[in-house]
């Protein structure tokens, strides 16, 4: 019998992958599309119409970290680039380092108090100098932290973390790694209070958690893989915090999580997400799938063998499952004959 377009856990987006999966040309979850050069935007991206992100373009370099905190710190290296101005001396304290390595804030003008905004606060910002089609506009505005579509792009998402870590009246630039640019400036005039996400009932989280999830579904639907992505990551982190076992709810939202990692090229993250899914439900047939077509992105042919065939011994007219299945063994039979040249080339 085939598999139903409707996820076992309610979830509607496999339609679209339905679509991408009837094209074997244009099917997103094949092999080759994912072994694809770090440097370069993700095929499937493109192939989803979607634009290079541009807060991402600043954190392709890899040594950006490193050198943006010497510049801010007033290390040495900065001195060989301009014997005309020397950087301003800043105490540890004046620089704070986002955890995920993202940015990296320097305090202009210090705040006052011990607050800062959380889940619900709503905030009067004045941004300066962010680039045009960040979604946020020059100058006064309200934010609101844990609301607002503002937070769907990368540099929403930067900018939310940013205003958690400021007190009132606070002024502060932001650098990104790999960013040669004029730093782009934040002030934080004022918040109204807000809740820590373990101040909120189980029956909130709950809700905010679905709204994530539908939001992230309509990223999706619309060829925003990267948005929903941050959608349903917002969604588990609030459903992480409740007893275990939590909502079944978590299963869908890895599964979904899955298929966005697959599409953005991260099949690394995009099979751990599997594994959170077949944790709670091994015979999950999409988590199976998506898990196999991730191991073969990253060249393990055996074990996406093994999830390949899981599928297919419940649902042997998966059409999907087993143009991958066959690709899969072309690959290993290629590999097998190029060990084999070696091999007698070692032996000559």
């Amino acid at each position: 019998m085939e598999t139903p377009s409707v996820d076992p856990t309610g979830e509607d987006i496999s339609q679209l992958q339905q679509q991408w999966e009837r094209n074997p040309q244009e099917n997103v979850d094949s092999t080759t599309q994912f072994r694809q050069q770090t440097q370069d935007p993700p095929t499937e991206a493109f192939e989803l119409g979607m634009n290079p992100d541009p807060a991402s373009q600043f954190l392709e370099n890899p040594q950006g970290t490193a050198k943006l905190v010497t510049r801010l710190e007033g290390g040495s290296d900065i001195s060989h680039e301009s014997t005309h101005e020397m950087p301003e001396f800043l105490q540890a304290s004046d620089l704070w380092y986002c955890p995920d390595g993202s940015f990296i804030k320097k305090i202009i003008i210090r705040g006052h108090g011990l607050d800062k905004p959380k889940l619900g606060s709503r905030c009067r910002v004045l941004a300066f100098g962010f680039p045009f089609g960040s979604g946020l506009p020059e100058g006064w505005t309200e934010l609101t932290v844990g609301v607002g579509s503002w937070r769907e792009e990368t540099w929403g998402e930067l900018i939310e973390k940013c205003l958690e870590s400021m007190c009132q009246g606070e002024e502060a630039e932001l650098q990104l790694p790999g960013h040669s640019g004029p730093p782009f400036r934040l002030t934080l005039d004022s918040f109204t209070q807000g809740r820590d996400s373990w101040e909120l009932e189980t029956s909130e989280k709950e809700a905010l958690a679905r709204e994530e999830h539908a939001r992230g579904s309509e990223l999706f639907r619309a060829g925003n893989p990267e948005g929903a992505a941050r959608c349903y990551g917002r969604a588990l982190r609030l459903l992480l915090t409740l007893p275990p076992p939590g909502p079944p709810e978590r299963t869908a939202l890895h599964a979904n999580l899955a298929a966005c990692q697959l599409l953005l090229g991260q099949p690394q993250l995009a099979a751990q997400s599997c594994d959170r899914v077949l944790e709670r439900e091994p015979g999950h047939l999409k988590a199976l799938y998506r898990r196999g077509v991730a191991q073969a992105a990253l060249g393990n042919l055996e074990k996406a063998t093994a999830d390949l065939k899981k599928v297919l011994a419940v649902d042997p007219k998966n059409r999907a499952a087993q143009e991958e299945l066959g690709k899969v063994v072309i690959q290993g039979k290629k590999q097998d004959a190029g060990l084999a040249q070696g091999l007698r080339k070692m032996f000559v």
